[in-house]
């Protein structure tokens, strides 16, 4: 099949590589979304001299390898006379690869070399780590989600209830009429490589087999709100709150799931609340659980939450591009499905899967306790208009 171009990141993308000033692009987003195909897309269309590497290698390559590569995207520069592009992939895997990074790009400012540079990172916290400790002011970042349902009906023909099944990882789409292939590929090329090796890269884990247990878990209870209390009781050798916290946010920047904190208006009183388990695309969830289409669409508590955990994913995106931050809200009885805040404002979000239009009384409740809120029903045919809107709800 011919490789789909996403347009919206691709020119985004190829407008930041021209004109002044030279700034590192920085492009991050979860394993197998199309990061390398997009890059390699642009160098493609590069006019001028250009070179591509990655360091997702067996061995990991040292400091010495980024500048090795960049040497000799510097004699290319040198040579030609034109703008060179170069593209390092999954460099956040090379220990202190930031260091490095800000003296050459230092460099090239100083002597106002012809050089653009992508990297690419599949890990959340250990790109963002080394951008904020030693290139501040010297990058863009650029972040790649799931495949959004625009997307997959365009190229795969997906219709809404198969996006919301079978999630937004584009190779693995390509398996889905062989259901069983299909989650098989899952299983085995998008979560096993994440909790095997990204996340190991990220921080030591002392308990491998609980950081397992934990995604199961998470996997297990999409749009859910699990209290530490209940993910200690059904862990082995959990340990304490403490430990069950970094694991979540070890699997929150591996692009796996969201822990979502309460919200209430306080950031004091919401640090540390009871999370609700958000997981980053549907696929994760239906694959582990091994069932089948036809079954979940049968299921309506599942496909209930399916249908929330989908939006929620699509929320989170938005936050992150827009700005903001996703939370919930629980009051005694009242509960609200999401809640987007910025600054002071807060958008609150109910979801139904039903197609029939319902009331939402939570939503009510929850503006008169914040009346500089807006609250935002999303039920019935409203749920595609949700999907194929650009960036959400609150935006």
């Amino acid at each position: 099949m011919k490789p789909y171009l996403r347009k919206k990141y691709y020119q985004l993308l190829w407008g930041r590589l021209h004109g002044q000033p030279r700034l590192l692009q920085v492009v991050v987003g979860p394993r197998q979304v199309g990061k390398t195909t997009l890059a390699l897309q642009v160098l493609d269309r590069w006019q001028g001299p250009k070179r591509y590497e990655t360091a997702d290698q067996p061995s990991v390559p040292t400091t010495q390898w980024i500048e090795v590569q960049w040497e000799e995207a510097r004699r290319l520069a040198s040579r030609d006379r034109r703008e060179t592009l170069l593209v390092l992939d999954e460099v956040q895997k090379i220990p202190r690869w930031s260091e490095i990074a800000k003296r050459l790009v230092d460099e090239d400012k100083r002597r106002n070399r012809k050089l653009r540079v992508i990297l690419l990172g599949s890990s959340a916290l250990l790109m963002q780590r080394g951008l904020s400790e030693s290139l501040v002011g010297r990058f863009e970042l650029h972040r790649h989600p799931h495949w959004s349902f625009a997307e997959c009906r365009e190229y795969f023909r997906l219709r809404l209830d198969e996006y919301i099944y079978f999630g937004g990882y584009p190779g693995a789409l390509a398996l889905r009429k062989d259901e069983a292939r299909w989650g098989k590929f899952v299983r085995d090329s998008l979560i096993e490589p994440v909790l095997s090796k990204d996340v190991l890269l990220v921080s030591p884990v002392e308990k491998p087999a609980l950081l397992r247990q934990l995604f199961g878990l998470a996997a297990a209870h999409p749009a859910e709100i699990v209290s530490y209390q209940k993910m200690l009781g059904t862990l082995q050798d959990a340990g304490n709150t403490t430990t069950v916290a970094s694991y979540l946010r070890l699997l929150s920047h591996a692009f796996l799931m969201l822990p979502l904190e309460r919200f209430s208006g306080s950031r004091i009183k919401q640090r540390g609340s009871t999370p609700k388990i958000i997981v980053l695309d549907n696929a994760l969830v239906t694959a582990m659980a091994g069932g089948s289409f036809k079954a979940a669409r049968k299921d309506l508590g599942l496909w209930g939450r399916l249908v929330e955990n989908a939006v929620g994913a699509q929320l989170y995106w938005s936050t992150q591009e827009a700005g903001g931050e996703l939370m919930y809200w629980r009051d005694r009885q009242e509960e609200v499905d999401f809640v987007v805040a910025r600054s002071r404002h807060a958008t609150a979000v109910e979801v139904k899967s039903g197609k029939a239009s319902v009331s939402g009384g939570s939503l009510e409740v929850f503006q008169r306790r914040y009346p500089e809120s807006e609250g935002v029903l999303i039920s019935g045919n409203r749920l595609e208009q949700f999907f194929l809107s650009e960036l959400g709800i609150g935006s």
